[in-house]
């Protein structure tokens, strides 16, 4: 029996930091298992944050070079990592911080350059696993439902309360999955008004008033209207949500509140795909207990929040996973989830 140790980076849209997983995978009886044996969460500096959010508005010379100076940056996140864990992985799977996701337009992006992650570390690498999928007609998002598919076959749902929510489940035998609704990526917005990078376990939020006016104009969004599979990016946020937010004088706790709410509504009707079974939630929102007694509000299901090295660090996992795949040449980005005319095995490999 062979097993793989892969280190995944994942550097989401709600800027935590960079999430670096080291991982083990093996195949046994058609079945496939893994464990975390280390994992951190790298802070970024006020200097990456502002540069991160505002890297879309820059030109081509910036962007590409920043691409390959946040490859080095991560370079040496890992190599330190590694380090002090005594870590010796076969690979390294990297997500790259998503700066452009235009799968409509027929591009997305991803920044963290492979080959400067290479050349620090001096392993394999691989990343821009997004990228195949949306030549080939999907929407590059989400990734993580093979992952779900394979390693929690015990869950009829794995939600993901990262930046956005993603959901996936199966349903007629294949597996679906889609980005439901923003999270993390609205409510530190907020917060960051009242001076905090992010709202504790919902407490500000549990404080506010529900603004139903709001409320009805969040819930009325075309993007909710339309079928899967579908997934949203940061432009769609600014275009469509920071309006609503802005035009609304009312005070901070309750936009929290509203839109803590209109997150579980979004979510509740995802649920009623299958009334009854378990849900698993995972990613920084699941330590928000105010978001998540209001989901509970809308669902019927078993919820089940794991542990938090698994809520912190599932992301980070299974891209150190879906690197996997791509190192033994299996499918790692499903069709039946993106929209894509085919199933891929996706990530360009660096052998370094």
């Amino acid at each position: 029996m062979e097993v793989y140790t892969a280190i995944g980076i994942m550097s989401g849209t709600s800027m935590d930091g960079v999430d670096l997983a080291c991982c083990r995978f093996w195949l046994k009886k058609e079945r496939w298992y893994f464990t975390i044996d280390a994992a951190q969460t790298i802070p970024y500096s006020t200097e990456w944050v502002k540069l991160l959010n505002h890297l879309f508005h820059e030109d081509g010379n910036k962007l590409t070079k920043t691409d390959y100076e946040f490859g080095l940056y991560l370079g040496h996140l890992v190599k330190q990592f590694m380090h002090e864990h005594n870590l010796k992985p076969d690979f390294i799977a990297s997500h790259g911080h998503t700066i452009f996701h235009q799968p409509d337009q027929g591009y997305t992006l991803q920044i963290g350059n492979g080959n400067s992650i290479a050349a620090v570390t001096d392993l394999p690498i691989i990343y821009d696993f997004r990228s195949l999928d949306v030549a080939l007609g999907g929407q590059g998002a989400p990734l993580v439902p093979i992952g779900d598919q394979l390693l929690f076959p015990s869950f009829d749902f794995c939600l993901n309360l990262g930046g956005f929510a993603n959901i996936s489940f199966e349903l007629n035998g294949k597996r679906q999955a889609y980005d439901i609704c923003p999270v993390n990526i609205v409510l530190n917005h907020l917060s960051q008004q009242i001076g905090l990078n992010f709202d504790p376990q919902g407490e500000n939020a549990a404080k506010g008033q529900i603004n139903q006016k709001m409320l009805d104009q969040l819930n009325g969004l075309d993007y909710y209207q339309k079928p899967f599979p579908k997934s949203l990016g940061r432009e769609w946020v600014e275009d469509k949500v920071h309006p609503i937010l802005n035009n609304s004088y009312i005070p901070v706790e309750n936009k929290l509140a509203t839109f803590s709410k209109h997150v579980a509504h979004q979510i509740g009707k995802a649920l009623l795909k299958k009334p009854k079974g378990r849900l698993m939630v995972t990613g920084g929102g699941a330590l928000n207990s105010f978001l998540v007694n209001l989901l509970k509000e809308h669902t019927e299901l078993e919820v089940h929040i794991p542990d938090e090295e698994l809520i912190h660090y599932k992301e980070a996992m299974i891209f150190a996973f879906l690197g996997t795949l791509r190192w033994t040449n299996k499918i790692n980005c499903l069709s039946s989830v993106t929209g894509a005319s085919r199933d891929s095995s996706s990530g360009i490999i660096v052998r370094g």
